[in-house]
């Protein structure tokens, strides 16, 4: 849970800086940010997508696991659940939110209803080096300036919230990996990178892909590995 905790320490951080600062970040600062964290995520992403030995595996995956979750559209089931207690103004900056009763509640979905949140706690669960969770805690870091700025101190409330979801995430893959060969964690991780591809094209404004859509598509992965791995069990 390494990961997580780091993503809680950068939100305290960011919040107290916006406490102090009552000021919001300038948009130009953060749009760059957000920039430099797209190309680390891509760069990320492709590094763990080329680690696949089983292309179709790969293809079977991604292409059933897309199918399914825009039959379910999970995208905008989650946008609709965090509608309910936020409204994003996309005034000045994208990181800006109106203040509401239900501030911690709307700061802890802006952080964690994301692609991002869940593939990078799966990733430290893995045993991997949670690379994308500190991305991650450098954007919350930065986003978390503007929140304390318009909520106040409310912001780092949402740090518990955000263990007890990314944690258990965290943790659940932890478990599940335990009894999984080192193969389909391999190809679980190829997996991952794809969906990372596709997340770093969303925050670099290239293409906006609906990347909550696809992530059954880590489900099928395990599934189809472990019938291979019972079919091919000398190979794989």
């Amino acid at each position: 849970m390494i990961g997580t905790l780091i993503n809680a320490g950068a939100i305290v951080a960011g919040s107290g800086i916006g406490l102090i600062a009552h000021s919001k970040m300038p948009e130009r600062i953060s749009t760059m940010t957000f920039y430099a964290m797209g190309l680390f995520t891509l760069v990320i992403g492709i590094h763990m997508a080329l680690q696949t030995q089983e292309i179709v595996l790969m293809i079977f995956s991604i292409v059933l696991g897309t199918i399914v979750g825009e039959w379910w559209d999970i995208d905008k089931r989650l946008n609709t659940f965090a509608a309910k207690f936020t409204r994003n103004k996309h005034a000045k900056n994208d990181l800006a939110i109106e203040k509401t009763n239900n501030g911690v509640i709307g700061v802890f979905l802006l952080f964690c209803m994301g692609s991002m949140s869940i593939l990078g706690a799966i990733e430290d669960g893995t045993g991997q080096e949670p690379k994308l969770l500190m991305a991650k805690a450098v954007l919350d870091g930065f986003s978390s300036i503007a929140f304390a700025a318009t909520l106040g101190w409310t912001v780092i409330l949402a740090i518990i919230p955000l263990i007890l979801y990314q944690g258990s995430i965290t943790l659940f893959a932890s478990f599940i990996t335990r009894y999984l060969g080192a193969s389909l964690i391999t190809e679980l991780t190829a997996v991952g990178g794809l969906l990372l591809i596709g997340l770093a094209l969303g925050l670099l404004n290239i293409k906006t892909i609906r990347i909550s859509n696809m992530l059954p598509s880590l489900v099928f992965v395990v599934i189809f590995g472990l019938l291979l791995q019972l079919w091919r069990p000398w190979t794989f």
